[in-house]
Protein backbone atom coordinates (compact mmCIF):
# COMPACT_ATOMS: atom_id res chain seq x y z
CA UNK A 1 0.00 0.00 0.00
CA UNK A 2 1.32 3.41 -1.06
CA UNK A 3 1.83 5.93 1.76
CA UNK A 4 2.04 9.63 0.88
CA UNK A 5 2.59 12.64 3.16
CA UNK A 6 1.81 16.23 2.19
CA UNK A 7 3.28 19.10 4.19
CA UNK A 8 2.47 22.77 3.59
CA UNK A 9 1.60 25.53 6.06
CA UNK A 10 -1.20 26.69 3.72
CA UNK A 11 -4.42 24.70 4.31
CA UNK A 12 -5.73 25.41 0.83
CA UNK A 13 -2.47 24.22 -0.76
CA UNK A 14 -2.60 20.99 1.26
CA UNK A 15 -6.15 20.37 0.07
CA UNK A 16 -5.23 21.08 -3.56
CA UNK A 17 -2.15 18.88 -3.49
CA UNK A 18 -4.08 16.08 -1.79
CA UNK A 19 -6.72 16.18 -4.51
CA UNK A 20 -4.04 15.91 -7.21
CA UNK A 21 -2.36 13.01 -5.38
CA UNK A 22 -5.68 11.17 -5.00
CA UNK A 23 -6.35 11.54 -8.73
CA UNK A 24 -2.87 10.23 -9.57
CA UNK A 25 -3.34 7.20 -7.32
CA UNK A 26 -6.71 6.45 -8.87
CA UNK A 27 -5.34 6.76 -12.41
CA UNK A 28 -2.42 4.45 -11.63
CA UNK A 29 -4.66 1.94 -9.87
CA UNK A 30 -2.61 2.20 -6.67
CA UNK A 31 -4.15 1.64 -3.25
CA UNK A 32 -2.86 3.78 -0.40
CA UNK A 33 -3.35 6.54 2.10
CA UNK A 34 -2.45 10.21 2.28
CA UNK A 35 -1.52 12.01 5.51
CA UNK A 36 -1.64 15.81 5.54
CA UNK A 37 0.44 18.16 7.71
CA UNK A 38 0.40 21.93 8.09
CA UNK A 39 3.45 21.99 10.38
CA UNK A 40 6.77 20.48 9.31
CA UNK A 41 7.75 19.69 12.90
CA UNK A 42 4.73 17.40 13.22
CA UNK A 43 5.79 15.47 10.11
CA UNK A 44 9.31 15.08 11.44
CA UNK A 45 8.05 13.99 14.86
CA UNK A 46 5.82 11.29 13.38
CA UNK A 47 8.73 9.90 11.36
CA UNK A 48 11.55 10.26 13.90
CA UNK A 49 9.67 9.51 17.12
CA UNK A 50 6.64 7.42 16.14
CA UNK A 51 8.22 5.50 13.27
CA UNK A 52 5.76 6.56 10.56
CA UNK A 53 6.72 5.25 7.11
CA UNK A 54 6.11 7.08 3.84
CA UNK A 55 6.95 6.15 0.25
CA UNK A 56 6.48 9.69 -1.04
CA UNK A 57 6.50 13.13 0.61
CA UNK A 58 5.34 16.39 -0.97
CA UNK A 59 7.15 19.23 0.80
CA UNK A 60 6.74 22.99 0.54
CA UNK A 61 10.17 24.58 0.90
CA UNK A 62 9.07 27.97 2.23
CA UNK A 63 7.49 27.20 5.61
CA UNK A 64 7.80 28.95 8.98
CA UNK A 65 10.13 27.34 11.49
CA UNK A 66 12.05 24.53 9.82
CA UNK A 67 12.11 24.86 6.03
CA UNK A 68 11.37 22.02 3.65
CA UNK A 69 15.09 21.76 2.87
CA UNK A 70 15.94 21.34 6.55
CA UNK A 71 13.15 18.83 7.12
CA UNK A 72 14.24 16.76 4.09
CA UNK A 73 17.76 16.57 5.48
CA UNK A 74 16.42 15.33 8.84
CA UNK A 75 14.02 12.81 7.25
CA UNK A 76 16.58 11.06 5.03
CA UNK A 77 18.40 9.22 7.87
CA UNK A 78 15.07 7.66 8.92
CA UNK A 79 13.66 7.06 5.44
CA UNK A 80 16.68 6.82 3.11
CA UNK A 81 14.63 5.54 0.17
CA UNK A 82 11.69 7.95 0.47
CA UNK A 83 10.86 9.94 -2.65
CA UNK A 84 10.59 13.68 -1.92
CA UNK A 85 8.94 16.20 -4.25
CA UNK A 86 9.77 19.82 -3.43
CA UNK A 87 7.20 22.51 -4.18
CA UNK A 88 8.56 26.06 -4.22
CA UNK A 89 8.49 29.49 -5.81
CA UNK A 90 12.26 29.86 -5.85
CA UNK A 91 14.18 28.07 -8.60
CA UNK A 92 17.55 28.50 -6.88
CA UNK A 93 16.61 25.74 -4.44
CA UNK A 94 16.81 23.16 -7.23
CA UNK A 95 20.60 22.83 -6.89
CA UNK A 96 20.38 22.09 -3.17
CA UNK A 97 17.51 19.71 -3.83
CA UNK A 98 19.82 17.67 -6.07
CA UNK A 99 22.32 17.33 -3.25
CA UNK A 100 19.58 15.88 -1.03
CA UNK A 101 18.67 13.30 -3.72
CA UNK A 102 15.25 14.89 -4.16
CA UNK A 103 13.08 13.05 -6.66
CA UNK A 104 11.56 16.09 -8.32
CA UNK A 105 11.34 19.88 -8.07
CA UNK A 106 7.95 21.47 -8.88
CA UNK A 107 7.55 25.26 -9.31
CA UNK A 108 4.38 26.74 -7.87
CA UNK A 109 3.66 28.72 -11.03
CA UNK A 110 3.01 25.45 -12.93
CA UNK A 111 1.66 23.32 -10.11
CA UNK A 112 -1.35 21.73 -11.81
CA UNK A 113 0.58 20.12 -14.66
CA UNK A 114 3.99 19.55 -13.09
CA UNK A 115 2.85 18.14 -9.74
CA UNK A 116 0.57 15.58 -11.36
CA UNK A 117 3.38 14.37 -13.64
CA UNK A 118 5.85 14.23 -10.74
CA UNK A 119 3.52 12.17 -8.55
CA UNK A 120 2.70 9.76 -11.37
CA UNK A 121 6.40 9.28 -12.10
CA UNK A 122 7.15 8.70 -8.41
CA UNK A 123 4.39 6.07 -8.16
CA UNK A 124 5.81 4.25 -11.21
CA UNK A 125 9.28 4.21 -9.68
CA UNK A 126 8.06 3.06 -6.25
CA UNK A 127 6.15 0.18 -7.83
CA UNK A 128 9.17 -0.65 -9.96
CA UNK A 129 11.42 -0.90 -6.91
CA UNK A 130 9.07 -3.05 -4.83
CA UNK A 131 8.81 -6.80 -4.55
CA UNK A 132 12.02 -8.43 -5.80
CA UNK A 133 14.80 -9.75 -3.57
CA UNK A 134 18.12 -11.56 -4.08
CA UNK A 135 18.50 -14.65 -1.89
CA UNK A 136 21.79 -15.83 -0.41
CA UNK A 137 21.49 -19.35 0.99
CA UNK A 138 24.21 -21.36 2.70
CA UNK A 139 24.20 -24.21 5.23
CA UNK A 140 24.14 -21.69 8.07
CA UNK A 141 22.07 -18.76 6.83
CA UNK A 142 19.33 -17.50 4.55
CA UNK A 143 19.47 -13.83 3.60
CA UNK A 144 17.12 -11.90 1.34
CA UNK A 145 18.25 -8.52 0.01
CA UNK A 146 15.56 -6.40 -1.70
CA UNK A 147 16.65 -5.34 -5.18
CA UNK A 148 15.75 -1.73 -4.40
CA UNK A 149 18.29 -1.71 -1.53
CA UNK A 150 21.20 -3.00 -3.62
CA UNK A 151 23.56 -0.22 -4.71
CA UNK A 152 26.20 -2.25 -6.52
CA UNK A 153 27.93 -5.62 -6.69
CA UNK A 154 31.66 -6.02 -7.14
CA UNK A 155 34.06 -8.87 -7.82
CA UNK A 156 35.98 -9.83 -4.68
CA UNK A 157 38.31 -12.68 -5.53
CA UNK A 158 36.13 -15.78 -5.92
CA UNK A 159 33.22 -13.96 -4.27
CA UNK A 160 30.69 -11.37 -5.32
CA UNK A 161 30.33 -8.60 -2.74
CA UNK A 162 26.87 -7.01 -2.59
CA UNK A 163 26.72 -3.46 -1.20
CA UNK A 164 23.22 -2.58 -0.03
CA UNK A 165 21.43 -0.21 2.32
CA UNK A 166 21.70 -2.77 5.12
CA UNK A 167 25.42 -3.37 4.71
CA UNK A 168 27.70 -5.63 2.67
CA UNK A 169 27.08 -9.33 1.99
CA UNK A 170 29.28 -11.82 0.17
CA UNK A 171 28.28 -14.83 -1.87
CA UNK A 172 30.73 -17.39 -3.25
CA UNK A 173 29.71 -16.95 -6.86
CA UNK A 174 31.11 -15.16 -9.87
CA UNK A 175 29.82 -11.75 -10.85
CA UNK A 176 28.33 -13.27 -13.99
CA UNK A 177 26.45 -15.89 -11.95
CA UNK A 178 24.93 -13.23 -9.69
CA UNK A 179 24.02 -11.09 -12.70
CA UNK A 180 22.21 -14.03 -14.31
CA UNK A 181 20.37 -14.82 -11.07
CA UNK A 182 19.24 -11.20 -10.65
CA UNK A 183 17.76 -11.27 -14.17
CA UNK A 184 16.58 -7.66 -13.83
CA UNK A 185 16.97 -4.82 -16.32
CA UNK A 186 17.92 -2.27 -13.67
CA UNK A 187 21.28 -4.00 -13.05
CA UNK A 188 24.03 -3.22 -15.56
CA UNK A 189 27.77 -3.77 -15.92
CA UNK A 190 29.72 -0.53 -15.77
CA UNK A 191 33.06 -2.34 -15.67
CA UNK A 192 34.22 -5.97 -15.72
CA UNK A 193 34.35 -5.84 -11.92
CA UNK A 194 31.16 -3.90 -11.13
CA UNK A 195 27.42 -4.30 -11.57
CA UNK A 196 25.33 -1.28 -10.56
CA UNK A 197 21.63 -0.76 -9.87
CA UNK A 198 20.61 2.04 -12.27
CA UNK A 199 17.93 3.19 -9.84
CA UNK A 200 20.71 4.48 -7.58
CA UNK A 201 22.84 6.24 -10.20
CA UNK A 202 22.66 9.99 -9.70
CA UNK A 203 24.92 10.94 -12.60
CA UNK A 204 27.82 9.87 -14.81
CA UNK A 205 30.65 12.34 -14.33
CA UNK A 206 34.32 12.25 -15.36
CA UNK A 207 34.12 8.55 -16.13
CA UNK A 208 32.57 7.74 -12.76
CA UNK A 209 29.08 6.58 -11.77
CA UNK A 210 27.97 8.67 -8.78
CA UNK A 211 25.48 6.79 -6.60
CA UNK A 212 22.86 8.07 -4.15
CA UNK A 213 24.85 6.73 -1.18
CA UNK A 214 27.81 8.94 -2.11
CA UNK A 215 29.96 6.19 -3.60
CA UNK A 216 31.63 6.81 -6.97
CA UNK A 217 32.54 3.81 -9.13
CA UNK A 218 34.67 3.72 -12.29
CA UNK A 219 32.95 3.22 -15.63
CA UNK A 220 35.32 1.60 -18.12
CA UNK A 221 35.87 3.44 -21.39
CA UNK A 222 34.59 0.41 -23.25
CA UNK A 223 31.29 0.57 -21.31
CA UNK A 224 30.84 4.35 -21.03
CA UNK A 225 28.62 5.04 -24.05
CA UNK A 226 26.69 1.82 -23.54
CA UNK A 227 26.05 2.66 -19.88
CA UNK A 228 24.78 6.15 -20.76
CA UNK A 229 22.53 4.65 -23.44
CA UNK A 230 21.15 1.98 -21.10
CA UNK A 231 20.34 4.56 -18.42
CA UNK A 232 18.62 6.81 -20.96
CA UNK A 233 16.58 3.93 -22.40
CA UNK A 234 15.66 2.55 -18.97
CA UNK A 235 14.22 5.79 -17.66
CA UNK A 236 12.65 6.54 -21.02
CA UNK A 237 10.68 3.28 -20.73
CA UNK A 238 9.74 3.52 -17.07
CA UNK A 239 9.22 7.23 -16.37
Amino acid sequence: MLRIAICDDDDSAVAAHKKIAETCMMQSGSAGEITAYTASDNLLYDIAEDGFFFDLILLDIEMPGSTGMEIAGKIKPFLPNVKIIFITSHIEYAIDAFELSIFRYVPKNDIEKRLSCAIQDAIKLIELEDGKAYTIQTNSRLEKIPYKEIYYIERDGKNASISAAGGTSKVRKSLQQVYAELDAEEFIYIDRGYIVNMIHIMQIRDGMAVLKNGVSLPVSRAHLQEVKSQIHNYWGMHI
